[in-house]
């Protein structure tokens, strides 16, 4: 059956199961960051959140440009290597942003536990950041 895939399909696939992994990985980092310093250090949940996401930014950009999108292009020169990164911290700011609107709907608005905004980290933010990294940052 996989043989009947489309070759494109079939390294799109293949890419996403790559992004699956390293995303959960790295995403996970966030979230462990995030309780650590919002549960067990009583920080306000906004401070963690921010914390988590300084923590996998780093781990994100360098897995990601190695080991997810490895097929992209690699940046020649400085300066394109700073573009693409510059264009890996919007992207990610992106993504700090929805978690932390995660947090806020989650924490801040509803007054749920602190885990409450981890599946939408877990889950939509990385659907969605998968497409800006995909098609912006390494195209």
């Amino acid at each position: 059956m996989w043989k009947k895939v489309a070759p494109a399909r079939r390294a799109l696939i293949a890419q996403l199961v790559r992004y699956a992994l390293v995303g959960l990985g790295v995403t996970s980092v966030q979230a462990l960051v995030y309780w650590l310093l919002a549960e067990q250090a009583q920080l306000h949940s906004q401070i963690a959140n921010f914390a988590g996401y300084l923590c996998a930014v780093g781990c994100g950009y360098v897995l990601h440009g190695r080991y997810t999108f490895s097929g992209a292009a690699m940046p020649e020169g400085g300066a394109a290597h700073v573009a693409r990164g510059g264009r890996f911290v919007v992207a990610s700011l992106v993504s700090w942003g929805l978690n932390a609107l995660w947090v806020w709907l989650c924490v801040s608005w509803r007054g749920w536990p602190t885990w409450t905004p981890i599946p939408a980290m877990l889950l939509v933010t990385p659907a969605l950041v998968f497409v800006l990294n995909k098609k912006w940052v390494f195209r």
